[in-house]
Formats: structure tokens, sequence, C-alpha cells
């Protein structure tokens, strides 16, 4: 582990090492709440170690992580419950993209506890008992707590660097990734600014570009058009702004969106379903929010994503054809606003 013993010096190893720009890049770690019996639970990090499946596990957690790791338990044939504080999980994407997956994942076989939360976790390995705020008890092979992250700074001692952090422990910086002191860097979950793998990767592209001659260009990162995705059943992807957040900017929108069964499921006459929606800004016709739920969310969102970069509008995709039948080609046959503000 490294620690600053000054602004310049850090302590690695026994080793003293000492450099004129430093940049921090540790990540974020799991973050688990206080409670009894939390050392019983395991977090995302030690899932993959596992030396054998357990018949059932309780998740805790609503956000990327626990309805990702939810999903993949019950697709190995853990019995799997998701235990989530809130009414609503994934926040922070669009709301009617959110109930969609709500509604759809007890489909896949996981069972949804909202508005519960943990108490207590008694037992031993293998064999625990979760007791919810509400008195009720549920029976564990395995709990695990995707209840967030924080970043990862508690060894770094950045205190001694004079290097300011914010009250969850997140670094403090510009534009360009510099702390108080200018020769100190820092980027990535760290920062809690975006915790994306992609984000992260292009920040250390804008530092290398600034600090180091990497060639390419050396203006700040751009934020608005952060596409992602969430792997869960059915996958969820997004890019831009959702229908509130475009609200609560005072923003003048109207907004396409539509709910149907593939057509590769009406053959087979199976119930699953999609929904595509686009946020498109009033004044000049540019999509500024592109949401999807369904199969290959992601794989689509991405390709919309380099459009909405290039300034994308609903009239070009009015005069884009279609591959038929794909659930893409949806995006291109939108005609009527379902809602204006």
């Amino acid at each position: 582990a490294a620690s600053f013993v000054d602004p310049y010096s850090l302590q690695v190893d026994g080793q003293l090492l000492t450099g004129k720009k430093i940049a921090l890049c540790t990540g974020g770690k799991p973050f688990r709440p206080k409670f009894p019996g939390v050392e019983l639970t395991i977090t995302s990090n030690e899932l993959f170690y596992l030396d054998q499946l357990p018949e059932t596990a309780v998740v805790v957690g609503g956000g990327y992580i626990a309805v990702e790791m939810a999903g993949i338990l019950q697709g190995l044939g853990v019995a799997t419950t998701l235990v989530y504080r809130g009414e609503l999980i994934l926040k922070g994407f669009d709301r009617e993209l959110r109930e969609f997956v709500q509604e759809a994942l007890p489909q896949s076989g996981i069972r949804l506890l909202l508005q519960s939360d943990i108490h207590s976790v008694s037992g031993q390995a293998g064999s625990l008992q979760v007791k919810l705020q509400d008195g009720q008890c549920l029976p564990a092979g395995l709990v695990l707590m995707a209840t967030g992250r924080e970043p990862n700074v508690e060894a770094l001692n950045l205190a001694a660097a004079g290097v300011a952090t914010r009250e969850n422990g997140a670094v403090v910086t510009d534009d360009y990734f510099r702390t108080q002191q200018p020769h100190i860097f820092a980027l990535g979950d760290v920062t809690g600014r975006v915790q994306l793998t992609p984000v992260a990767l292009a920040e250390a592209m804008v530092l290398a570009r600034r600090e180091f001659g990497v060639p390419g260009p050396q203006t700040p990162l751009n934020y608005d058009l952060i596409a992602t995705a969430v792997f869960c059943q059915p996958p969820l992807a997004s890019v831009g702004l959702s229908e509130d957040q475009a609200r609560e900017q005072g923003i003048e929108i109207d907004v396409y969106a539509a709910n149907f069964r593939p057509m590769k499921y009406t053959l087979p006459d199976l119930p699953k379903r999609c929904l595509i929606k686009l946020i498109v800004r009033r004044e000049d016709g540019r999509v500024i929010g592109a949401h999807m739920a369904g199969d290959e969310a992601g794989e689509v969102i991405q390709g919309i994503a380099v459009a909405m970069s290039a300034g994308l509008t609903k009239a070009q995709l009015d005069q884009t054809l279609g591959i038929h039948p794909t659930i893409a080609e949806e995006f291109v046959t939108l005609r009527e606003p379902r809602k204006s503000i």
C-alpha cells in the first residue's frame, strides 16, 4: 500500500518514493453498512471466489451491482431474494424503465422485497438467518451486500499531502483532475464522479495527453453523453437525459416511447416485452436522451450514443430506414410523441 509522507513523497512497501507528478487511481471499494453480523456477509469482491454455490441467497441493494449479481445467482440456479430499502430499483435511470425492469425481474425467478432493510445476520457460513427491520426472517446460504461503493483512500494519508476530500472520502479535483496540489492528480472511482470503467479510461487519456505529451485533444472530458447499461433480466441501457432530468432542467421536450413484444417472441407466443424511449428537445428536434429495456439494449444504445454525440435529431431518425425485423428499427419508426411538456 502507498501512503503519503508529504506532498511529493510516498511510503510504498518500506521504500520512500518521490515524484514531480503523482496520480491517484486507487478506485473504489464495496461499502457495507454496520449491523450485527455484517462480518458474515460478502461483497461483490468475494462472490467470484466461492468454493461452491449456495442453494439460497439474499442480495441487499438496488443499484447496478445488486441487480446484476442477483440475476447471475438466480441464473446459476440459486434461489435469490433481492432486498432493497427503496420503493424502486436502479436509481438514476429513467423512472419508466426502472418500473419496467422491476416488474419483469420476478419473471426470471428473483424475489423482490422492497422498502425493506437488514436488521441483523446470524448463524454460520452456509446457514444464515437474515432478520429484516420489520421482523421478517429469511434463511440464506449466502448474503451479498451490494449497498454501494466508496473511494479507496483510507491508507493514502491524504492529509499529509494536503489533498482535500469530500465527506464520503472522494478526492476533490478540477476539470483536468488536479487536486489542491497542482502536481497531484486523481481520476476514476476515487473521485466519485462517474463510476464506470470506460469513464476512468477516458479520464486517464485526457490526463496523459495534457500532462505527458500523448497525442490527442487536450480538452476536458464531456460527461453529458455517457452511455451505460445494466446487464439484468431484461437488460437496460441509457444515454443522455431521462425524462425527469429534462423536466428538472426546464427543457421543453417531446417524449416518444413504445412498449411492445418483439417479433421473435410473437410466433412462439412468449410474454417477453421491450420498452424504448426517446427524449427530444422541442426547440431544435435534438435527441437528448435514448433509453431501452430489452434484449441487446446495450448494443442498440451504443450505436445511438454515437449518433447523439454527432448531434442526432429526431428528423434524422425519421429519415433512416430500419433493418427488419429488429428491435432497433423501432427507434426509427416512432412517429407521434406520447407526451409533451
